[in-house]
């Protein structure tokens, strides 16, 4: 354990000093670390991963996409998405249940060997987009305000949208929910994590802010002991909204935004150090899925899983996102490149790891196509952000 741990932070450490480099080339920090993790992990050196089962990577994820999460939200100009607010919504609405559908016609043609509720739960599972993946391109300056406010919006909120979605569907490729149910139950978990997470997120984000205020009046908060404040209000939200059986996405999300907007005058400077804890829980993550899944993960490969993994990034992706926008006016440069970035991540790294312990017949093999897109999209969403950008800055003011 202290082996891995050392060899986490010693890379950790070695990256920090190249990070700069590292982001003006074509190479992404999580591509860097999830090849490191994989010579390292039990495929090559086996100097990683053993200690570290399926529940470590999940707390990692989880962690890494409450603290992602709160901080992109915080960071959100309300004035811009308030203007734009159409965009996300769409995205949202139809966006996302369009590709859940279109997920599910072509895994029924490409994998006879599953049921039509495990295809729906691996549809629902590749539809949630990735806020640490694809951080490059909501951060960067030359990518459209509005752009960049949407995908932040539509990240932020997919994944919370699609934790019912997915539990439904599970329950039913169990066996465990009648289908004269699925109404009752879709409304019941939709209600809970959306209502328990928005309600989590918004009153912890609300109350902090009016202490952080009124501790600062009083001088009570130190230098040192201020840079704490977000990291501890990102994990309040996540894990509180989680004991009660809201979503925790939400909840961090939303309680984000709310903290941005009520701490607009501080807010660079107190999400700033919170940020950096973020990236570095984001690559060791990325480091841990090299050397634990994809090593174990290329012999499990075919063919089909390869096919819908690269359907699942365009067509079933952008297609809907495509139509969604098309009536909102929104030119076909920007309903491209709302389509094409929608990378796969941590979201659908955890959710794996919630389908996997329903045990179902079909589940290690829904595991290795989701771990199949979600390497897929490392590679591509990570080498095209930068030309996709710059492409997009053209055409779009």
């Amino acid at each position: 354990m202290y082996l891995e741990l050392a060899i986490l932070a010693v890379f950790a450490f070695s990256y920090s000093l190249i990070a700069g480099r590292v982001e003006t080339s074509m190479i992404s920090g999580p591509m860097v670390f999830v090849v490191v993790g994989f010579i390292l992990g039990p495929s090559v050196l086996g100097w990683l991963g053993g200690e570290f089962g399926n529940n470590g990577m999940r707390v990692f994820a989880d962690l890494t996409l409450a603290v992602v999460l709160f901080c992109d939200a915080s960071n959100s100009n309300l004035s811009v998405l308030k203007k734009y607010i159409s965009i996300p919504t769409r995205m949202l609405l139809y966006g996302l249940p369009g590709a859940i559908a279109l997920g599910v016609l072509v895994g029924y043609l490409l994998f006879p060997n599953l049921t039509v509720y495990e295809i729906a739960a691996l549809a629902t599972m590749l539809a949630a987009t990735d806020a640490a993946l694809g951080k490059a391109v909501v951060s960067s300056p030359i990518v459209p305000s509005k752009l960049r406010e949407g995908l932040n919006i539509e990240s932020g909120l997919n994944d919370g949208i699609c934790v019912p979605i997915l539990f439904v569907f599970l329950a039913l490729a169990a066996g465990s929910v009648a289908e004269g149910q699925v109404s009752h139950i879709a409304f019941t978990y939709l209600l809970e994590e959306l209502g328990i997470g928005l309600m989590v997120g918004l009153s912890a984000s609300f109350i902090a802010a009016k202490l952080i205020k009124y501790s600062y009046q009083k001088n009570w908060i130190t230098d040192i002991w201020s840079q704490n404040i977000v990291l501890s209000l990102a994990l309040c939200c996540f894990a509180i909204s989680q004991e009660l059986h809201g979503s925790g996405y939400i909840a961090a999300f939303s309680g984000g935004l709310l903290f941005g907007h009520l701490m607009k005058d501080v807010k660079h400077k107190m999400i700033l150090p919170t940020e950096g804890i973020g990236e570095i829980l984001a690559l060791l993550t990325w480091m841990l899925f090299g050397a634990i899944v994809i090593g174990s993960a290329f012999e499990s490969f075919t063919w089909t899983m390869l096919i819908y993994a690269l359907l699942s990034l365009t067509l079933v992706r952008m297609l809907p996102i495509f139509l969604a926008l098309g009536r909102k006016g929104e030119n076909i440069p920007t309903r491209i490149f709302l389509g094409w970035f929608g990378p796969r991540g941590l979201a659908s790294i955890v959710f794996v790891i919630i389908m996997l312990e329903r045990d179902l017949p079909g589940g290690d093999f829904m595991a290795m196509t989701v771990i199949c897109t979600v390497f897929i999209s490392l590679i591509v969403h990570g080498v095209s952000a930068k030309p996709m950008s710059k492409w997009i800055s053209t055409r779009v003011k």
